[in-house]
């Protein structure tokens, strides 16, 4: 495959414009309203737009001028932030472990680490998808917004590690999904320069597409009339960034929609405060009932992930996830490295692992809050720098089995539901952490990661597992031949890469074209409808989606005249 892309310019995006903007009374209407500026409603919303006149209502504010977004030496400080308006949003799982959501245009995009590789051509299949659609999709997404990266040396010595360690064949610079060990895409330029979903609204129609910022959607409102069949969707409520309410409207075509792309917390959430979901539930909050669906909010899914430090001579370079090692038993090897080449992000935290974001946090999940992570990141300004002299190697599992739920905490769109995952509650999801984690221990006796070693002799596993609680990693089991030693250590050291999914499943909640059962003009295109996590990262697949969505959406409407 031929690494660059196709030349690609921003010069066609639509006005971002605060939610303040929006005229009390306005009397626009749209044939399309797409709820959530993220992964999913960008490439949606610019595709819809090409032929329909088209509002994308987006809780946060613009990644555009964020250098906490933009650069990837900041991704752990914009994981960081707490404040009511940065990009990430932490949440924790009633299972304890510390989460993000995004709170920015382009969602997901702006605050992972860049990763980009597609789902497997079984996902596709399962999930039933035009394949000749799919095939023209990843690339409408690809020639914008991915390139290959310049691998750094932290992630070529997992590359020869993973083989050395018989995860392979080698399938070299790879989009797709393929056993053995690979580099994927990224969507960081050569010079550490992010490029998000959001950059795909310039493939929209300007003059047909209404961006708004710090607009959140806190109810959808029906047209629930006494003979009709059942409740139409006709527009949507939303709060600017004074807190002034606002409405917006659906014209009157029998066509049009709203879509709701406001991601696996966002969606499930923002039906329930509509009165689509479970009724007890609904009249617990005082929602009035609109439709009663039990399923809205169940089957919630997080990948689990669990990660081990490896002290190293020198501090590797910086970098995010690159190489990736796809094995047949459904584990995923990746790495990342470099947050303590400088006191600053020592004395901040420790990037992609950092106990500040529920990476490697110091104390089992079910004491972990936030309060917690603060008080270690104070703590941890007395260390050494030579402490973080290294880099981690993360293993996580495809699926996962072990499902959850979701449910409202209060009406208030701004706060977090209770979510839970139930990491490890089926047995294989533990067992293919353990298979994940004996992985890793061949890794660290390959000939390659013997040659990093800080002391230039290897890597004692025993001490590799057993690394101070002070330098950022569990007390974990000293045995790694013990299974229910490394069993234990799965659970107690579960931690997140944000792939959680779930809640609006298909059959349950949507039908097979994503609109929600028993409700007219309402649809869902997001990771929420996603039984598992496709491929070992989801953004590809999620931005395809968008991009896949609003061409279908276009062809059902106009047929051949749709020209796209």
């Amino acid at each position: 495959m031929v690494a660059g892309k196709k030349q690609f310019t921003l010069k066609n995006l639509p006005p971002l414009r605060k939610a303040s903007s929006y005229p009390t009374g306005s009397p626009a209407t749209y044939d399309y309203i797409v709820v959530g500026g993220g992964t999913a409603g960008c490439p949606l919303a610019a595709t819809l737009s090409l032929k329909y006149k088209v509002l994308l209502l987006e809780r946060g504010g613009s990644p555009y001028g964020n250098r906490n977004v933009s650069y990837m030496e900041n991704f752990h400080i914009g994981l960081m932030n707490m404040a009511p308006d940065s990009s990430s949003q932490a949440f924790i799982s009633t299972d304890g472990v510390i989460n993000a959501r995004a709170r920015v245009l382009g969602g997901g995009t702006c605050i992972n680490a860049g990763f980009y590789s597609r789902a497997s051509s079984s996902f596709i299949q399962e999930v039933g998808w035009d394949e000749d659609l799919v095939n023209k999709s990843f690339p409408w997404v690809e020639e914008k917004i991915v390139q290959w990266p310049k691998i750094a040396p932290w992630q070529a010595a997992l590359r020869d590690g993973l083989l050395q360690a018989g995860v392979a064949p080698f399938n070299g610079y790879t989009y797709d999904h393929v056993s053995g060990t690979k580099v994927g895409g990224t969507i960081f330029d050569e010079t550490g320069y992010r490029h998000t979903a959001a950059d795909l609204l310039a493939a929209g129609d300007p003059n047909n597409l209404r961006v708004l910022l710090h607009a959140s959607v806190h109810k959808i409102m029906f047209d629930s009339r006494q003979g009709r069949l059942k409740p139409r969707a006709i527009g949507v409520q939303f709060t600017d960034e004074n807190g002034r309410h606002h409405q917006a409207f659906l014209n009157n075509n029998k066509n049009s929609e709203i879509i709701v792309s406001a991601g696996a917390i966002g969606t499930p959430q923002l039906l329930l405060l509509s009165g689509i979901g479970p009724k007890d539930h609904l009249k617990s909050h005082n929602i009035p009932v609109v439709l009663h669906n039990k399923y809205v909010g169940k089957g919630m899914a997080d990948n689990p992930m669990n990660s081990i430090f490896i002290p190293t001579r020198s501090p590797p370079r910086q970098s995010l996830i690159e190489t990736v090692g796809i094995t047949e038993e459904g584990v995923f090897i990746e790495a990342s490295s470099g947050f303590g080449q400088s006191s600053e992000s020592v004395h901040c935290h420790h990037g992609i692992m950092s106990a500040e974001i529920g990476q490697l946090s110091t104390i089992p999940p079910k004491q972990r809050t936030l309060e917690a992570a603060q008080k270690y990141a104070h703590n941890k300004l007395n260390l050494p720098k030579e402490v973080f002299h290294g880099g981690f190697i993360l293993e996580k599992i495809d699926g996962p089995l072990s499902t959850g739920h979701l449910v409202l905490t209060d009406t208030d769109v701004r706060n977090n539901p209770a979510v839970t995952f139930n990491y490890f509650s089926h047995p294989q999801d533990l067992d293919r952490c353990v298979f994940g984690i004996k992985t890793i221990e061949r890794i660290l006796k390959t000939n390659r990661f013997s040659e990093l070693a800080a002391e230039g002799t290897g890597f004692s596993m025993e001490r590799v597992l057993n690394m101070s609680v002070q330098a950022n990693v569990n007390l974990i089991p000293k045995h790694t031949n013990d299974t229910e030693s490394l069993e234990q250590f799965c659970k107690d050291t579960v931690i997140t890469i944000w792939h959680y999914h779930g809640g609006c499943h298909v059959g349950k909640v949507v039908d097979q074209h994503y609109r929600v059962l028993g409700i007219s003009g309402l649809r869902v295109v997001d990771g929420s409808i996603f039984s598992r996590s496709p491929g070992t990262n989801p953004q590809a697949t999620v931005m395809m989606m968008g991009r896949y969505m609003g061409v279908k959406i276009l062809r059902e409407r106009l047929g051949r005249a749709a020209g796209v």
